[in-house]
């Protein structure tokens, strides 16, 4: 996979339990010196079907990044931060079915010694069953959680042939 610049990734422990087979990557994506965005993707493989994935495969994301104050308390807050997961994967062709989830926006106030760590999150967590064949490869799945990542972290990614001016010219 070709990873969108800012965006790291590593392969981190996947749950054990769940499926006899399974892989997990985290993510963050990063703009100048901070962080945006973090997301957790796993993908799970039962090669005698689960009945209720709906399939052989399921895949399992989280992202979670800091917004706006007045994001969290937009009640379309999370049918929008849904729409941005249901318009990926629709961007990307992905093949998928049984989607689940939820979207969760808080904020948080410090009191205290933490007076000033305010903060306002938005987080989707989502599951899907993927049509994964030869026809049906992963990279379009992961493409389309690379896509939301971005989205939840307020940088979309820029159409093709359009790169970012560096910030500070004067």
């Amino acid at each position: 996979m070709t990873w969108r610049p800012g965006l790291t990734t590593e392969e981190i422990g996947s749950p054990q339990r769940i499926a006899p087979h399974a892989i997990a990557i985290s993510a963050d994506l990063e703009g100048g010196d901070e962080s945006l965005a973090t997301g957790r993707l796993i993908l799970l493989h039962d090669p005698a079907g689960n009945i209720a994935w709906g399939g052989t495969f399921r895949i399992v994301s989280y992202v979670r990044a800091e917004v706006d104050a007045d994001m969290v308390t937009d009640s379309l807050l999370p049918e929008v931060a849904w729409s941005w997961l249901t318009d990926a994967l629709a961007n990307h062709g992905c093949v998928a079915g049984e989607l689940a989830g939820t979207v969760t926006a808080s904020y948080s106030v410090g009191f205290g010694e933490m007076t000033d760590s305010d903060r306002a999150d938005v987080e989707v967590r989502s599951s899907w069953t993927p049509t994964l064949d030869e026809a049906h490869p992963l990279t379009p799945h992961l493409a389309a959680w690379q896509e939301l990542m971005g989205m939840v972290a307020g940088q979309p990614a820029l159409p093709p042939g359009v790169t970012t001016l560096p910030t500070g010219l004067a």
